[in-house]
């Protein structure tokens, strides 16, 4: 068997030794007689398991004693309508800085709730760059400023944290979580879907100042508060145990390779790779987005000659490349670079876009 290079934006690649280690393990864990997926979530085999999982992560991220972990069923579009019923008063201000498509996704999730104000937004420039901090409008009596710290489709990224005084900062750190070090002590909360950077799909990740989760938000059920599931080391009902363990598989495997600062230093390259082919293409190939605030995640790039679009697609899936035509929204085609795609994936990426190229330039 040979595996491709995928470059599909999520459900993602995932690193072979994990897949291979979760196979080894998937009729008997450690043991115990049964598979991980048959073992009830509150038995003593799984909570360990749970456990070293949130270790991991703290140890990965630098997350501080003072900030709660939780691992929930569901994406990220599940935690953005959380957000105002945990940490907003019906009908209050939340602000919201809009970048891209999953912002203003993150909007949709909360108008029945909240107030949505739209602080500052570059929809109007195609959601090429991110507004400049000095335009942002913030309410001071906002319950939080929410941003979405790299765009999936747009191909836009923070490339530092900005400063909103005191409200509380809450990012959508979906498909850039884990992927360099970040200061999580200048965010009130960080959520991401797990199925970029952190594992598979099903399970999302959220890291929450514990003195936010006083804060009485809304009239909810209890299992969409997340004090609640805090109180039950998120076990208020069953989880995702498989897509939990994944993750937990996912975390040991990060750190093993050198942690976040030596991912830092590969998503770089391969993203410097990658850009720089369509720079020195002579126009063949154009990234729309203002160079500060490219994606080291997600590259969308376009052909000048549209028809030939298609081609690329089917032509560098026959060459072991996949998942490479851009999303609906947007067209053209995009290379997702997390943490589990090789160096050497950015470079065959390169390598076929130059042929593709000389052979229809």
């Amino acid at each position: 068997m040979t595996r491709a290079f995928n470059f599909s934006a999520g459900p993602a690649t995932l690193p072979e030794s994990v897949l291979r280690q979760a196979q080894a393990e998937m009729l008997e864990w450690n043991g115990a007689g049964a598979s991980i997926v048959e073992m009830s979530h509150r038995g003593p085999e799984f909570m360990a398991v749970a456990a070293q999982a949130e270790a991991d992560l703290r140890t990965l991220i630098g997350i501080p004693d003072d900030y709660a972990v939780l691992f929930l069923a569901g994406g990220a579009t599940t935690q953005q309508a959380l957000l105002a019923l945990n940490f907003a008063a019906p009908g209050q201000t939340c602000d919201y800085v809009v970048t891209g498509h999953w912002g203003k996704t993150a909007i949709k999730q909360v108008g029945h709730y909240v107030r949505p104000h739209v602080a500052a937004s570059s929809e109007a420039g195609g959601f090429h760059d991110i507004p400049a901090r000095s335009s942002w409008q913030l309410s001071p009596d906002a319950a939080f400023v929410h941003i979405t710290a790299n765009e999936t489709i747009h191909g836009v990224e923070f490339r530092d944290t900005p400063d909103v005084g005191n409200l509380p900062l809450f990012a959508d750190f979906s498909s850039s979580i884990a992927s360099e070090p970040i200061d999580v002590s200048r965010y009130g909360l960080i959520y991401a879907g797990a199925q970029k950077n952190l594992g598979p799909v099903g399970v999302s990740v959220v890291i929450v100042r514990r003195d936010l989760l006083e804060r009485a938000g809304q009239p909810r059920a209890d299992i969409f508060d997340y004090r609640s599931h805090v109180a039950r080391d998120s076990m208020l009902n069953t989880p995702p145990t498989w897509n939990w363990y994944l993750a937990g598989l996912m975390f040991q495997w990060m750190l093993a390779q050198g942690g976040v600062e030596e991912f830092a230093r590969r998503n770089a390259t391969k993203a410097a790779l990658v850009y720089d082919a369509i720079d020195a293409s002579g126009g063949f190939y154009r990234n729309e987005v203002v160079p500060a605030v490219r994606s080291r995640m997600n590259i969308p790039f376009f052909l000048s000659d549209e028809t030939l679009t298609a081609r690329f697609v089917g032509e560098s899936k026959a060459a072991g490349l996949l998942a490479l035509k851009g999303h609906k929204t947007v067209g053209g085609i995009r290379a997702s670079l997390y943490n589990a795609m090789p160096v050497e994936g950015a470079q065959a990426l390169v390598a076929f876009m130059r042929d593709f190229q000389q052979r229809n330039g």
